[in-house]
């Protein structure tokens, strides 16, 4: 296939620019620092947890929970959503609706205060879903405009726009801070802003993606139903796809990890360093300055040593950043780990998603080829955040982060699984059937 126009590619990449500001503006940096101010044990009314259901939770274990419900809710229906989109030949108008939910709810979260907790949650939560549930359709298009060989570089170019995305909407939040310093409305504000600004900018997107043409869209009847039908077709083939089944595996453990430390640390910095709101804005900054040239360094990188061989490198610095995290105790330990932590998230989240556009086979059903790695990537998540907030509640928020060494060690076992796979199926004959 070819690689579709320019300025399809840069409509397509405007969506990371579009979204990504709840991602790493809100989720990051923004909603951590108000939820912390908010709830923490200095308010008399959370001095001793914040009790939901019957029982006392840490403030950012409750907030754990919470996010981990939001991803077992978008995993499952991404699992029908996607194979319907393949079918129906809409992927453009799910993406829309899960685009439109997600920047309504960080709207919401404006009026998030400490009367309104569970209100607060709800509205992290949905925006979360809305996220998560426009990425699908957004990473299935990647093997429609784009040729093999130019997907690494297109998935960096997304990455690398919704990094410099969110540096500027994180400029205006941190403006409004200086502004108003000791006052919470400039982060409502920045919850009201990040809302606008991914309506807006994502109409680019919705205008430059070609819909699917009716002659294309396949007529049995029964959505829903086709819908499994479909999934049950691409899992017949997963299994039968021995590079690409070992590759899920490995992504699935060390995803686990590298979501978790995205999520969490934030939560860490106020809590073990009791950094203030513009440290933590700073912090965030450098985060996403240094992602732009991991993406961008690693997807070039990856045209030398190859993939996965990239992706191996990467886990083991991971491994290193968690290791280091569980030991730093000043300002200074924290912004190096904070760099390090960039370097590596941008381009293990760049070249894990066209490694495995790289793997599919040829097919006309890619938002149900990419539920299965939006699946497993939330799945992963889930059982990070239960993990790491299930630790932090029965003993400290360091022992959680150097827990994830073990999902990440896996992770770097299944990819060397997956790269011995890989060269051995490039020396075998390609008649000879494999599994």
């Amino acid at each position: 296939m070819l690689t579709a126009p320019k300025k399809v590619l840069n409509g397509w990449a405007m969506y990371d620019w579009a979204n990504s500001v709840y991602n790493l503006v809100i989720t990051t940096t923004f909603f951590p620092a108000y939820y912390a101010a908010v709830t923490g044990t200095h308010n008399p009314a959370f001095k001793d947890g914040i009790s939901f259901l019957g029982r006392n939770f840490v403030n950012t274990e409750l907030k754990d929970y919470v996010l981990a419900v939001g991803f077992i809710v978008i995993a499952f229906l991404s699992l029908i959503l996607s194979s319907i989109a393949d079918y129906k030949g809409n992927k453009k108008n799910f993406m829309r609706f899960f685009c439109y939910m997600g920047a309504l709810s960080c709207a919401l979260m404006y009026f998030f205060d400490k009367d309104h907790v569970t209100i607060g949650l709800l509205c992290f939560m949905f925006a979360g879903i809305g996220f998560y549930g426009s990425q699908v359709f957004y990473n299935s298009y990647l093997p429609e405009i784009a040729a093999e060989k130019d997907r690494d570089r297109i998935s960096a170019r997304g990455f690398s726009f919704g990094y410099i995305g969110s540096v500027i909407m994180q400029m205006i939040g941190f403006g409004l801070v200086i502004m108003m310093p000791n006052s919470e409305l400039p982060l409502k504000l920045t919850f009201l802003l990040v809302g606008i600004w991914w309506v807006c900018f994502a109409q680019i997107t919705f205008n430059a993606l070609p819909s699917s043409p009716k002659t294309e869209r396949k007529t049995k009847k029964n959505a829903l139903v086709n819908g499994f039908h479909e999934l049950k077709i691409v899992w017949d083939q997963l299994i039968h796809l021995p590079v690409l089944k070992r590759f899920l595996g490995a992504f699935f453990f060390y995803s686990m990890g590298v979501q978790t430390v995205m999520l969490v640390a934030i939560d860490f910095g106020i809590k073990e360093l009791k950094l203030p709101n513009e440290k933590l804005i700073i912090t965030a900054v450098i985060i996403q300055l240094v992602a732009i040239l991991g993406a961008i360094g690693m997807s070039r990188l990856s045209t030398i040593l190859g993939n996965i061989r990239v992706l191996i490198l990467t886990v083991l610095l991971w491994i290193g950043v968690c290791i280091g995290g569980y030991f730093i105790t000043t300002e200074t330990h924290f912004y190096i780990i904070a760099s390090l932590v960039g370097l590596v998230m941008g381009g293990i989240q760049s070249l894990s998603r066209s490694t495995y556009s790289k793997f599919m086979p040829e097919t006309k059903d890619t938002a149900s080829f990419f539920s299965f790695y939006d699946v497993t990537e939330k799945m992963a998540i889930v059982i990070g955040l239960f993990t790491f907030g299930f630790i932090e509640g029965v003993s400290t928020i360091r022992n959680s982060i150097l827990s994830l060494v073990i999902f990440f060690v896996i992770g770097f076992f299944l990819l060397v699984l997956t790269s011995l796979k890989e060269r051995q199926l490039r020396r075998m004959p390609q008649d000879v059937p494999v599994s």
